[in-house]
């Protein structure tokens, strides 16, 4: 445990991004994971969705949840799957 005031107030703010950034982490997962379950019921719907899924990619990486080569890694393999999709 620190003793410095600065020390103190850099744990609590750490833990505070942390729990933020897991959240938003756990999004991006839930959107990715039902753009796939969509892409293999429906491909029309999944293809106007794909431009959502993206925007929270993106949305990710301008954050800093994700690295902007992880982002584009995971635009480029949900491109894929829905061009196989259709």
């Amino acid at each position: 445990m620190p003793n410095i005031k600065s020390a103190i107030k850099r744990v609590k703010v750490n833990e505070t991004k942390k729990d933020s950034n897991r959240v938003q982490k756990s999004e991006l997962s839930t959107y990715i994971k039902n753009f796939k379950n969509l892409c293999a019921v429906d491909a029309e719907k999944a293809k106007a969705e794909y431009s959502n899924v993206c925007s929270v990619i993106d949305s990710a990486c301008s954050k800093g949840i994700i690295d902007k080569n992880n982002a584009d890694r995971k635009k480029s393999r949900l491109a894929l799957l829905l061009n196989k999709s259709l």
